[in-house]
């Protein structure tokens, strides 16, 4: 007797309102922004980073000036606000035009978008709302002494364009079995903790790159907000122990594409001359580079799910979903569970072994 067919599950996709997360978003390196204007091209609009040349302060405003549409991008620094190439009007960084050479009165309503900036832990950061609101106070992201103490490498970045909706890079903080076919590692333990505009991954178990062959890693990484998450990890090469702070930022282009920012610091090793700590950061950053390309190849190359079918080895997907969807959302609209501390330990069944493995 034939088996009676059964139905397929039905993937559910729903069209996306554009909308770009509220909070503080990563620029990459501060040192890379001068008095030089830095076309920037996210959050579906164009963009221009600026330094005032007087106060050393980075700025951010919108590229297009309303007068006759000129790219600012182009335009030249003066004291502290960026001149139009095409008229010569002036913008300070508030967005407000503060000067017309030929003109006796500014009109009131001239006046171009700005983002609020910050400066932390040697990174740019701007800060996008869709409802306009300034910054959270308790939203900063967190000073990290390292980097500060000169006993640190500076941070290496390497950026990747990713062809996809943001939120699946912010999956993988929950996604726990991909760890062993995608990045060789065999999971030990796997927790996840939200509170409030943070969530927390810790794990620990092997891993085929960025620890040696029978030697184990430990990781503790935090999404402060919707796209700035740091870890700390400990792991080996060539027989020493090596502490890594690794930065996961990126900011959306677009709904449909983003840009990704992966940084390494390393600590330096007090018995090896500065020549060679140079050598182990840049081995380092490539080996972390290599383990990271390959979660680009899965994202350039998946399509996004509304409804994922899981199972019960797979970790809190649909709780890590539930506390990110707050930056979408209208402050006043966040329900109080959303934010709520939760932890979820996720049971390992078994070893995930390396890809390829019998």
């Amino acid at each position: 007797m034939n088996k009676p067919l059964r139905e397929p599950y039905i993937i559910e996709t729903k069209p996306l309102p554009e909308r770009y997360a509220r909070g503080w978003h990563c620029l990459g390196k501060a040192s890379s922004f001068g008095s030089e204007p830095t076309a920037l091209n996210y959050f579906g609009s164009k963009w221009v980073a600026f330094r005032g040349e007087e106060s050393g302060e980075l700025f951010v405003v919108g590229s297009y000036c309303p007068h006759m549409g000129a790219d600012l991008s182009r335009g030249k620094v003066c004291g502290n606000s960026l001149r139009c190439p095409f008229h010569e009007w002036s913008w300070g960084g508030d967005g407000v035009c503060d000067d017309i050479p030929y003109a006796d009165r500014i009109p009131p309503k001239a006046v171009i978008p700005s983002m609020p900036v910050m400066e932390e832990n040697g990174l740019a950061f701007v800060w996008h709302d869709p409802e306009g609101h300034p910054p959270i106070p308790e939203q900063r992201p967190r000073r990290n002494s390292d980097y500060f103490s000169g006993e640190w490498s500076d941070w290496n970045i390497a950026e990747f364009t990713i062809h996809s909706n943001c939120r699946e890079l912010v999956d993988n903080m929950a996604d726990m079995a991909h760890f062993g076919p995608v990045h060789y590692s065999q999971v030990q333990t796997f927790k996840n903790i939200q509170d409030g505009h943070t969530y927390t991954q810790v794990m620990s178990g092997g891993h085929d790159i960025l620890a040696d062959e029978g030697q184990g890693f430990t990781s503790v990484a935090t999404y402060e907000g919707p796209a700035y998450m740091t870890t700390t990890m400990v792991g080996s090469m060539d027989g020493r122990e090596v502490t890594t702070h690794l930065l996961v930022s990126h900011v959306p282009v677009n709904m449909e594409e983003f840009i990704i920012r992966l940084g390494v610091m390393v600590k330096k090793d007090p018995s090896l001359s500065e020549e060679e700590n140079t050598a182990l950061v840049q081995a380092y950053t490539q080996m972390s580079v290599d383990s990271f390309v390959q979660d680009v190849e899965i994202w350039n190359n998946k399509v996004r799910i509304d409804n994922p079918l899981m199972c019960d080895g797979d970790g809190p997907i649909n709780m890590l979903r539930k506390w990110y969807s707050q930056f979408y959302m209208d402050v006043a609209d966040i329900p109080d569970n959303i934010t709520a501390l939760k932890e979820h330990e996720t049971r390992i069944k078994y070893p995930h072994a390396q890809a390829g493995s019998e």
